[in-house]
């Protein structure tokens, strides 16, 4: 019975539309290899988490899927193109697709909460006011801010802050979104209150959501699956529930937060200075 449901998630899997890929990355930063060969595919629709300690490279892979850093090796693809050399006006025109979420939020403290969310309609079309009016509120009552729109950055809490980077990330109705460690900083409470909108409007916006995170917690209540790095490499892809029963040490030893096991810590300077500059 097992092997047959196993079976059929499978194939349900093979033959969802990949949005985006990546094959064979290798990344280099001088002498040191940041990603070594990473491949993984992430299907349209789903919650797809890359998880991993400080200093895995996940981050650095993220940027490589947007189009911010170029591989040393290998090729990344989105939406079925191959955007590795896409510069200029054709990463632009992807991009336009793609929705980001940072995660300092990246808000323009001299803008207002509309001005930020609207900053990439009005660079992008050529929509009247009215009709921007209309789509800023509509965003900021997708992330429970409605009424917020007059505010600057710094009269708001970092959980509302957040929240304002998420409305802006979804502006232009993006295929797919990419959230770059969602929850950091915040409290628990604040945090779950971002995943919840993160499995939100994955499900009322049809969005593909790429999630960058270490926070176990929020890992396992919105990922569809896990991809866990550990020294530039991909150890292990699937759902949470393979994560959770997977047999290898160090996926079992993050997952826990166990001291004890094979994953180093920086005992050494250049240990430090590696884990730095990525």
């Amino acid at each position: 019975m097992q092997k047959t449901k196993s079976k059929k998630r499978v194939k349900d899997t093979e033959e969802r539309e990949v949005v985006a890929e990546v094959r064979d990355l290798v990344r280099n930063f001088g002498d040191r290899i940041v990603l070594n060969g990473i491949n993984l595919k992430v299907y349209r629709g789903e919650t797809f988490v890359i998880m991993g300690g400080s200093g895995s490279g996940k981050s650095t892979l993220l940027r490589h899927m947007i189009g911010n850093l170029k591989p040393t090796s290998g090729r990344v693809l989105l939406f079925g193109k191959d955007i590795t050399d896409f510069y200029g006006p054709d990463l632009d025109e992807v991009r336009k697709k793609i929705g980001m979420s940072f995660q300092s939020s990246a808000l323009f403290d001299s803008m207002t909460v509309a001005e930020n969310v609207s900053l990439a309609i009005r660079e992008h079309t050529k929509l009247e006011d009215s009709v921007i009016d209309i789509m800023i509120k509509m965003k900021l009552e997708l992330v429970g801010l409605r009424g917020f729109e007059n505010l600057m950055p710094s009269e708001l809490s970092g959980g509302m802050r957040k929240r304002v980077g998420l409305a802006r990330a979804i502006a232009m109705d993006p295929q797919v979104v990419f959230y770059d460690e969602p929850t950091a900083g915040l409290d628990p409470i604040v945090a779950a209150v971002i995943n919840k909108l993160i499995i939100d409007l994955s499900k009322k916006l049809s969005i593909t959501s790429i999630v960058v995170t270490h926070d176990m917690k929020g890992i396992m209540t919105i990922a569809d699956r896990i991809a866990m790095l550990y020294e530039g490499k991909v150890l292990e892809i699937g759902t949470p529930r393979e994560i959770k029963n997977s047999r290898n040490e160090i996926v079992q030893q993050f997952i826990k937060g166990e001291h004890d096991g094979p994953i180093r810590f920086f005992q050494q300077k250049d240990d430090y200075l590696e884990h730095l500059i990525r």
